[in-house]
């Protein structure tokens, strides 16, 4: 047993900078740590270039389980195979890869139907481990074990990713622009186009406009919607929002007195057909709900609420209206299927990815790329961990 979960021959230990998360809240330490050889079926990736998610801020706060430290977090990048476990065939030395969050085993019979991409052989958890044997790779210099984020952990120079949660790219993509179809804009494109099926014509209502809300709207926009609603507690999001098809705003506090499902409900004549939650608040998730049309409307869950948040909805106006409530992890993607088809739309300038880019710093400045999200300053900040590649 011990020999079958060794790594391929000639793999040794790297020593390279990680950013080490080891309190709640507090700044991250740029470290030198130990990341060791990848195990059967995972790679040892070289990250190029990641970029910060808000959910990396989520649980860099968080003060319970799942939230633990010390932890490497980053989940949004893209990097190079450095090298290999045993049983790896689909990648070699050298590739261009994506990592993700969500699994694609394609193995399993819901990766192998198109009416699903969760995962029966990884189902998602946020654990602090390898998915395959529940262990870590990564260890600082005095031997303490750090924990694993997303089963990405990005912020480091090296990390240990398994082959289940790599796309492999063409290499001729910007690195600075690929590392967003990671997690949040390939999540909001995905919900709109693989999740909801946006048809032509319809109308969108989008409850926040943060980096999955305009992802969203990007995807709407993408598949013909005439109408694309953004509801937001700032204003100055509608102009922001226009450059992803975004074409009414409706407050989230300023309406009368009237609830925004109102608003919305009689701004369309109805409610809209399609209504997507992207902060993450039970709340929300019942006003989607409640402003989606009967007969036909679709509310799509994409905010991560906080652990045993319920959703309230009368049975009566489920049974009568006839509405669908969905959730969308990843925007319903198959990584390895979507994320190049994503690429290709980027290249023939159909997909803004460019736009969501406000700001780019170096791996030494990587706290500064949390305040700016924190204070709501940039989309997505690109962390480059060499800025000369």
């Amino acid at each position: 047993m011990e020999e079958k979960l060794s790594s391929k021959a000639g793999a040794k230990p790297i020593r390279c900078r990680a950013a080490v998360s080891r309190k709640p809240g507090e700044p991250l330490l740029i470290e030198e740590i130990i990341v060791a050889p990848p195990m059967p079926r995972e790679a040892r990736i070289r990250i190029i270039c990641t970029s910060l998610c808000y959910s990396d801020i989520t649980f860099w706060r968080m003060k319970e389980f799942p939230g633990v430290f010390p932890r490497i977090l980053g989940h949004e990048a893209i990097g190079v195979v450095e090298s290999v476990g045993e049983d790896v065939t689909e990648l070699i030395e050298g590739d261009i890869v994506i990592p993700t969050f969500m699994p694609d085993c394609r193995e399993c019979m819901d990766c192998k139907s198109e009416k699903s991409n969760l995962c029966s052989n990884f189902p998602f958890k946020v654990s602090p481990w390898m998915p395959r044997y529940e262990s870590s790779r990564f260890k600082d210099l005095n031997g303490e074990t750090l924990y694993h984020f997303l089963s990405v952990s990005s912020f480091s120079e090296y990390t240990v990713v398994d082959v289940a949660y790599l796309t492999k790219i063409d290499p001729g993509f910007p690195p600075n622009r690929a590392c967003l179809l990671s997690c949040g804009v390939s999540t909001g494109v995905g919900a709109a186009w693989k999740t909801a099926n946006v048809e032509a014509g319809s109308t969108v209502a989008i409850f926040g406009l943060g980096s999955i809300g305009l992802a969203v709207a990007e995807g709407a926009r993408l598949c013909g919607a005439t109408r694309i609603i953004g509801v937001d507690v700032n204003p100055d999001k509608f102009e922001i929002g226009k450059k992803f098809g975004v074409t009414d705003f409706v407050s989230a506090v300023n309406n009368g007195g009237k609830p925004v499902s109102q608003v919305i409900t009689e701004m369309t004549g109805g409610g809209a057909d399609y209504c997507f939650e992207c902060v993450g608040q039970a709340a929300l998730v019942q006003e989607a709900y409640a402003c989606c049309r009967k007969g036909w409307g679709k509310t799509i869950v994409l905010g991560v609420d906080k652990p045993g948040s319920q959703v309230a909805l009368p049975s009566n106006a489920i049974l009568q209206s006839g509405k669908i409530l969905i959730g969308s992890l990843f925007g319903g993607l198959k990584p390895k299927s979507d994320i190049p088809v994503l690429l290709k739309r980027y290249t023939n300038k159909e997909l803004h990815l460019d736009e969501f880019v406000t700001h780019e710093v170096g791996f030494e400045d990587i706290n500064k790329a949390f305040d700016l999200l924190i204070e709501g300053q940039c989309l997505r900040c690109v962390i480059w961990m060499n800025k000369n590649e």
